[in-house]
């Protein structure tokens, strides 16, 4: 197992004394070590960022235990794991990762987190020059970071963390702020990644047509605890997505309508426009 939740409580203080806010609430949840593609929805104050944090030990619960490839997180400091050896197997990339950009060029940003998990300058400067290559960003490296556009920029931070081969990669909202090609792009990206090395890929994004195309397994947070977790066709077949504030993708409201206007039978099993328009045009050959 990669990842585990075990009874996993996280209390926020308040202002006042003895005051509270429960972000997670007696969470129980397994993600597999590899192989998984898993995204996490639900509305603005759900748990979602709360819950990925506790995934690389970046919070500590309140209560309950996280057991990250067989380290247990526990709510108390002292006894807990090297939380470097966690952070090194478990990569997040931020909402906005370009922000943590800070080097005076793109390829001592990108070998900073290797060299920091104990690669050698060589080993790290190969590794550098190699996801460049992956991101098509090789061009970039003689340059200051700060004087890319916010694409490149966010290719860069990305890089810095694929540099050092994370098993599990962590993705907090990776596409916003973004054009619609450039979410593209990282998304495929990711999705490649996940396709030829198996690595599992935990996503949170308010985007459900950026879910539905990619994950293959969903978890969804309301009011802190999980609200559904399974595939995501099952997932807008019924009520649950509504209940829990989520939109249904564009290219199923598209189904819907077809279905009903022009008596087709098309089922969800249909992830992109591009795969609706083939079915509808082999329905008339």
């Amino acid at each position: 197992m990669g990842i585990s939740f075990k009874e996993v409580s996280h209390l926020y203080p308040g202002l006042k004394k003895k005051q509270f806010t429960v972000a997670l609430d007696a969470i129980n949840l397994d993600i597999a070590a590899e192989g998984e593609f898993v995204a996490i929805c639900g509305k603005t104050g759900s748990g979602k960022s709360t819950l990925i944090q506790h995934m690389n030990a970046l919070l500590l619960p309140t209560s309950g235990n996280v057991i990250v490839f067989d380290k247990v997180i526990t709510p108390k400091k002292k006894k807990n794991p090297r939380l470097k050896e966690i952070r090194k197997r478990v990569g997040f990339v931020f909402q906005f990762p370009e922000y943590q950009l800070f080097e005076e060029t793109v390829l001592k940003d990108i070998m900073f987190a290797p060299r920091n998990f104990g690669y050698s300058i060589e080993d790290a400067k190969n590794k550098a020059i190699e996801i460049a290559k992956l991101l098509k960003i090789e061009h970039l490296l003689d340059k200051s970071p700060f004087n890319l556009s916010g694409g490149q920029m966010r290719k860069c931070a990305i890089a810095g963390i694929l540099s050092y081969d994370p098993d599990i990669i962590l993705l907090d909202e990776p596409t916003r702020g973004l054009d619609p090609k450039a979410q593209e792009e990282i998304m495929e990206l990711f999705y490649d990644i996940h396709k030829k090395t198996n690595k599992t890929i935990i996503l949170i994004s308010h985007d459900m047509n950026l879910v539905y195309r990619y994950a293959s397994r969903v978890i969804v947070m309301n009011d802190s605890k999980v609200a559904y977790d399974g595939d995501k066709v099952s997932l807008f077949k019924g009520n649950i997505y509504s209940q829990n504030h989520l939109i249904k993708p564009d290219v199923l409201d598209l189904i819907d309508y077809l279905n009903e206007k022009m008596g087709y039978e098309l089922d969800y099993n249909t992830f992109t426009l591009d795969e609706l328009m083939k079915k509808v045009v082999k329905l008339h050959e």
